[in-house]
């Protein structure tokens, strides 16, 4: 091993690189972004995954067309300098434990991209169990009313590595982090930060609820003006309580109540700051009425006051907030109006794929046709039928789960419509499951496609069965 781990931590993107032999791990979005930014530092890179597929192979043929070695469909591991690793390799996989084992240096793609970032552009970091895409889009929208070149990257779809290396020159990086991109994160230090909430999601990938809360803290580390936590969540609180910040770096909350000093929040209809005014121990800011949030909910407002914080601590005057919420555009599938008829609400909200999302969506309405189920990642969903089945009316449920969240359901009422897919073929289920929610609707009601679980055991992603229930809706309505 040519580097040791002490030259390794100094590493910048004004250091020479040349020569580093780095393993990556995973060819997909992120490993493919980290083989090609390693190979423009005139790295030497092996990337190693164990698919074969044909975008695998599609991308290999790119990466040693550009000079990299790529061995798929393989377990074999390889000496390095440093491993860098995708956010898809759980962080007990046992290539990252022969890594540790022999003292290779292991970084996640957001380490690198920290890495090779250009110094004057701060990056605004976003997590939580639920929320974190639209929040991260609602901050993206405020920051460029403002007139500041601002770009969305990371967890949303848009490699940080790809961001970092591009040409475009920008003033603001709106990071979305999942947990599984923060196992190998060490020196990111972020102008602002947040952790939305916090549930149980994704234990089959870290372990358990404690582990999983412990990598969403680590966004706090190094903070450098702003540690944003939601004041009606006492774990976020307790994170930023227990950070390594930057000395001078401020406790923000946020709140769907009227705020404390030192937290943005609501009074009667407004949105309002009394965190980043003068005189914010007796008087507030007024910043945007609450109907500027689109669509209305009262977790998306949440998501709105976590984003005007955010966009707050970098600086923008009020009035971009009210500017950026109204020309906000949600992304697919997160409480979207396929359509109304008959006074009849069909709503896609396919990216609910943990029971604490799934819940907050139940809850926003009183009348609910509720389509759920699916993967339930490890989640006990008793919890979740118990917050809401008094906002069920009847409910639809399919996927490898269903039987474990109907029994839930029976034993909070046991007289409660229930429809149970056993089809296994995505679209032929999604059509019954559209039918049955058709034949319970009534004047009033919304049918909610909500699962509360994954998609991945009967469709592509939460997309995909998003965009299958809408399909439906359009056809059966």
């Amino acid at each position: 091993m040519g580097n040791s781990v002490i030259e390794l931590a100094n590493l910048d993107r004004n250091s020479s690189w040349k020569d580093l032999k780095v393993v990556v791990l995973g060819i997909g979005t992120a490993g493919f972004a980290c083989a090609d930014a390693l190979l423009r530092m005139q790295c030497k890179v092996l990337v190693l995954d164990q698919s074969s597929s044909k975008s695998a192979q599609e991308r290999a043929q790119i990466l040693e067309t550009l000079g990299a070695e790529v061995r798929l469909n393989t377990t074999n591991f390889a000496e390095a300098d440093l491993v860098v690793t995708s956010p898809g390799v759980p962080p007990n996989h046992p290539w990252l434990a022969e890594a540790k084992a022999k003292g290779i240096s292991i970084w996640g793609e957001l380490e690198l991209a920290w890495r090779l970032r250009d110094p004057l552009v701060p990056w605004l970091l976003i997590t939580g169990t639920n929320g974190k895409t639209t929040t991260t889009l609602m901050t993206e929208a405020i920051l460029k009313a403002a007139g500041l070149k601002a770009k969305a990257i990371g967890n949303i779809g848009f490699a940080a590595v790809d961001a970092v290396m591009d040409e475009e020159v920008h003033d603001v990086f709106v990071v979305e982090v999942g947990v599984q991109q923060l196992p190998f994160v060490y020196s990111i230090s972020p102008l602002a930060s947040v952790v939305l909430n916090v549930a149980e999601d994704h234990l089959d990938h870290v372990g358990n609820f404690e582990e999983y809360k412990a990598l969403k803290a680590k966004i706090y580390e190094r903070t450098v003006v702003a540690a944003i936590y939601n004041d009606q969540d006492e774990e976020t609180r307790l994170m930023v309580e227990g950070a390594d910040v930057v000395e001078g770096c401020r406790a923000i909350g946020f709140t769907l109540n009227i705020p404390g000093r030192s937290m943005v929040g609501v009074v009667d209809d407004l949105i309002v700051d009394r965190a980043f005014i003068v005189e914010r121990g007796t008087n507030a800011q007024e910043l945007a009425n609450t109907n500027d949030v689109q669509p209305f909910a009262r977790h998306n407002l949440s998501n709105a006051l976590a984003a005007t914080a955010l966009a707050r601590a970098f600086g923008v005057p009020g009035a971009a907030v009210r500017d950026g919420l109204r020309n906000f555009v949600p992304a697919k599938h997160r409480i979207s109006l396929v359509l109304e008829k008959e006074g009849i609400k069909y709503i896609d909200d396919s990216k609910a794929t943990n029971a604490h999302a799934a819940s907050q969506s139940l809850l926003s309405y009183e009348s609910v046709i509720w389509i759920g189920g699916g993967d339930a990642k490890g989640q006990d969903l008793a919890e979740f039928v118990k917050q809401t089945s008094s906002r069920i009316k009847a409910a639809i449920v399919m996927g490898q789960d269903r039987r474990m969240i109907i029994d839930s359901l029976k034993g909070m009422n046991s007289v409660l419509p229930i429809t149970e897919i056993i089809e296994t073929n995505p679209e032929e289920a999604m059509r019954i499951a559209v039918e049955a929610a058709v034949s319970y609707a009534s004047n009033g009601d919304v049918v909610l496609l909500a699962p509360g679980c994954a998609s991945w055991d009967m469709f592509k992603d939460y997309g995909h069965r998003g965009d299958s229930f809408s399909e439906w809706v359009k056809k059966l309505v």
